[in-house]
């Protein structure tokens, strides 16, 4: 049996029209004889604590670059770091974790592709959770706050986890983009993955609301992630950023108000 949109074989259903994932591109003289563990990702979306996040992962237990993600449709662009040129799109492996980051924006029409590939990944590194890490907006927030991370989990055993780390579980809500689809995916595949939730500023680079999220993703690798420097980061980039506004008479943008219970938080 058919139907517009699916096809039956032996008796699975599978979805068709899927979008295609980017194509993932080896890194030159790299080992790959360390892939598996819990893989992690981020990208620059609300306050980019995602990106940040990870990118302080990957330096804390430097790891490797395994690859690149491409695509025609990218711009033509290096990522200048450290004196190294960078694709903006990147994977890495260390021992027993692997990273998935992208340090610019793309457009959402990209979002699908994207999450379509960090599953590709995930599958073809033989990982055996997936982690992601992304920024929420909560009402009255002020820039000394440092509120309690979220989390979502896929399956009971993910979700389960959450509450032994001691996270707060959204109840009802809605979580968008790249971690929204991915959440749902792995629901409906049926493998373990994880939102953490940070609430941050959407106005500039939030490191500071990146804190939280990787003493959470600390608990959950059951890894020590050293934090020493990160705040200090933090409190730069916001004085920088008081400062070009104070200097253009602009205001920080203030968070999107959620319609949502104190009991039920909705993420936007």
């Amino acid at each position: 049996m058919t139907g517009r949109g699916l096809k039956t074989t032996e008796g699975e259903v599978e979805p068709m029209g899927l979008p295609r994932p980017f194509e993932l591109v080896v890194q030159h003289g790299t080992e790959r004889e360390r892939l598996g563990g819990t893989a992690i990702c981020g990208f620059t979306t609300k306050g980019a604590v995602g990106a940040i996040a990870v990118d302080w992962v990957i330096k804390t237990f430097e790891m490797e670059q395994l690859g690149s993600v491409l695509s025609e449709s990218f711009p033509a662009m290096a990522l200048v770091r450290g004196r190294r040129p960078q694709h903006p799109v990147r994977i890495y492996q260390g021992d027993g974790i692997g990273a998935f980051v992208s340090d610019i924006t793309f457009p959402d029409e990209f979002n699908l592709s994207f999450a379509e590939t960090v599953i590709k990944w995930f599958r073809d590194g033989g990982f055996d959770r997936l982690v992601m890490i992304d920024g929420v907006f909560l009402p009255n927030m002020t820039g000394e706050d440092i509120p309690p991370v979220f989390g979502v989990g896929s399956t009971d055993a993910s979700r389960a986890r959450l509450e032994e780390i001691g996270l707060e579980s959204v109840e009802h809500g809605i979580v968008p983009g790249i971690t929204g689809y991915l959440l749902a995916e792995a629901d409906r595949q049926g493998f373990d993955a994880y939102a953490i939730l940070s609430p941050s500023n959407p106005g500039y680079p939030d490191a500071r609301a990146a804190l939280p999220a990787l003493e959470a993703l600390s608990e959950m690798l059951d890894r020590d992630i050293p934090l020493e420097g990160l705040m200090e980061k933090a409190i730069v980039i916001e004085q920088k950023v008081r400062e070009m506004m104070q200097e253009h008479q602009l205001a920080l943008p203030e968070p999107k108000m959620s319609e949502s219970s104190d009991d039920d938080p909705m993420v936007l």
